[in-house]
């Protein structure tokens, strides 16, 4: 009998809520967009999220806020380049900051030549950046970071504690990641996730790292949920998704589960009993 189309059951704390965000528009996509030479051109190192970015950034935190989404977020990574730092403080961070001493905000003002206001890490979800989930790493500029230094100063409260460099050795002038070592370096991510104890989990990334590491997952899935899965992320575009431990790779003891029989008593279940005589 095949039940490859048929629905799956996993216990609840071998699996994990995905909410995937790719960057909003940065100044290498407007002209990028037109012609594809563009991404090679020194002067969109790093991009910077362009005002039409910052626009799909409010739009997107007001939705996160309006469906709840806000509050149920424990984490939110992201990408250590420019413009995903920007659009996860943007989508992700703290209201109403205030210049107080005592609390360090998420990124000061006018961070990336954005021309916005300073954004608040009070009652937000934590914020860490990961290597692991940049872009197709090499040749283009645009995909080439700052020194976590440079960027310490511009997100004060953003964790950088878990990137070992603080310059660029990943990103080569010469060397382009291929298709299969982007999609390896995705499983190597998504494996990291359960080394993590959160359950819900914002990710701000890149189409580029979208597209390659969930191309090469969704196949046990009928064909619609497959191109569903895998298809390009427009910028600023969120979508859910859960992964499930297959392999046993987490440890996290269930939150929910409830062992019964306390006070314990006789519980021979009736189908056992006609097993028995039979």
């Amino acid at each position: 009998m095949d039940t490859s189309a048929g629905p799956s059951l996993f216990p609840l704390h071998r699996c994990k809520t995905l909410h995937l965000v790719r960057h909003a528009q940065g100044i290498h996509n407007v002209d990028g967009d037109k012609n594809y030479k563009a991404y090679m051109s020194p002067e969109y190192f790093d991009a910077h999220i362009t005002p039409l970015g910052w626009q799909q950034v409010d739009n997107l935190r007001k939705h996160v806020h309006e469906c709840g989404l806000a509050k149920r977020i424990d984490l939110v990574i992201t990408s250590p380049l420019l413009r995903t730092l920007q659009t996860a403080v943007g989508v992700f961070g703290g209201d109403g900051y205030t210049d107080r001493m005592d609390v360090v905000p998420l990124m000061v003002a006018n961070a990336g030549n954005s021309g916005r206001a300073a954004i608040s890490s009070l009652n937000c979800p934590p914020i860490v950046a990961v290597e692991l989930c940049r872009e197709h790493l090499g040749v283009h500029p645009c995909d080439k970071r700052r020194n976590i230094s440079d960027y310490q100063f511009l997100f004060p409260a953003v964790d950088f504690s878990l990137i070992e460099s603080d310059e660029d050795t990943c990103w080569k002038a010469d060397v382009r990641e291929t298709t299969e070592e982007v999609a390896a370096r995705g499983q190597k991510f998504l494996n990291w996730l359960w080394t993590r104890k959160e359950k819900e989990i914002a990710i701000v990334t890149h189409s580029g790292f979208l597209f390659h590491t969930l191309s090469a997952l969704g196949n046990d899935c009928h064909p619609l949920v497959k191109k569903e899965i895998c298809k390009h992320f427009a910028n600023c575009e969120l979508r859910s998704m859960v992964i499930v431990d297959r392999s046993m790779i987490g440890f996290d003891p269930s939150t929910t589960n409830y062992p019964g029989k306390i006070p314990s008593g006789l519980d021979l279940p009736s189908d056992v009993v006609d097993e028995k005589a039979d």
